[in-house]
């Protein structure tokens, strides 16, 4: 089959096509005729989700038809659509645990169903499991034109809350209103605290997204209402680190916490797909959240997209379209 990997190159990580043997299901997992997948900007940052050393399978999330079941799986059939995260999603076939496999609801395009599976479960991790967030409350997300900001807007209107995102590109804040933004600030810069203030009436936002680093920690706590929590899910400004305003974590009893997967075991990783599957599949099937692609590309073109990708010229999520749906 044809698959691609990834490797370290310097400062790059470069992509190569090339033929892989077939995998096999093990107990427990499912074999994906693989029919599109997610680009995620971490997978393509060097030390990041990807590490020196060999190449290793490309692709971390996707939608495909079920071919073959393991030992054990018997809540799952032949022939049906699923999506989630999984090994070598840049590839015609993968291998997936059952217990990431979600199915695609009847009236999700496959393409779009390929955009779901690590952003809304990383977004479900932060607006829920961990984020608390209220209807009627406030959300701060910084990048809110990458692909988990965008998911963050989607799933907190139709939570109900009110939304406040920051962008480089005025152009994209002004196409995210149509989602239900609330207010863009245009700015790459630790300067917005006082606008959100000013526009949560004196409050701060309940809930902060951190997309961008260390360059905005400090603004996002200065952000922060009273009991507020901030999420932090990326670096791609590539400062790891921040001071901490301790008085005003103290005073305003402020929650700190990470999102990410990469220490997280399988059984941790899998623990959370219920969660989401009982909260967000039932929006996903009646179209109250419906993910946004920027553009689909072909298989053969996966390099280009990577390009488009680290050049941030995408709005939502950039989906590799590996076969076409029978």
């Amino acid at each position: 089959m044809k698959s691609y990997s990834m490797r370290v190159e310097g400062n790059a990580a470069v992509l190569q096509l090339g033929d892989a043997p077939m995998p096999a299901p093990a107990a427990n997992q499912v074999l994906l005729r693989m029919l599109a997948a997610g680009l995620n900007r971490g997978e393509f940052i060097p030390g990041g989700l990807i590490k020196a050393g060999a190449a290793k399978p490309a692709g971390i999330e996707g939608a495909g038809e079920i071919v073959a079941l393991g030992a054990g799986v018997t809540a799952l059939q032949i022939g049906q659509r699923v999506m989630g995260r999984c090994t070598g999603a840049f590839s015609e076939y993968a291998v997936m645990d059952a217990r990431e496999a979600m199915p695609v609801p009847a009236g999700l395009a496959i393409e779009a169903a390929a955009a779901v599976p690590l952003t809304m479960l990383v977004v479900h991790d932060m607006l829920v499991t961990q984020g608390h967030l209220q209807a009627g409350g406030w959300l701060l997300v910084t990048g809110v034109s990458s692909g988990v900001g965008v998911a963050a807007l989607q799933a907190a209107k139709a939570m109900g809350a009110r939304v406040i995102g920051t962008s480089g590109s005025a152009d994209k804040l002004e196409r995210l209103k149509a989602l239900g933004l609330d207010l863009g600030i245009c700015t790459r810069a630790p300067d917005f605290h006082a606008v959100v203030l000013d526009a949560t009436g004196g409050q701060g936002a309940n809930l902060a997204i951190n997309t961008v680093g260390g360059s905005v920690f400090a603004e996002c706590v200065k952000s922060l209402a009273f009991e507020g929590r901030l999420a932090t899910v990326g670096y791609v400004d590539g400062q790891l680190k921040a001071e901490i305003d301790i008085q005003a974590l103290h005073a305003k009893r402020l929650t700190l916490f990470g999102v990410s997967n990469k220490l997280r075991n399988a059984d941790q990783r899998a623990a959370g797909v219920p969660a989401f599957v009982a909260d967000w599949l039932p929006l996903l099937a009646d179209g109250r959240i419906r993910p946004l692609v920027d553009r689909v590309v072909d298989f053969a073109d996966l390099p280009t997209a990577q390009a488009h990708m680290q050049a941030n010229q995408h709005l939502g999520k950039i989906v590799l379209r590996i076969a076409e749906s029978a």
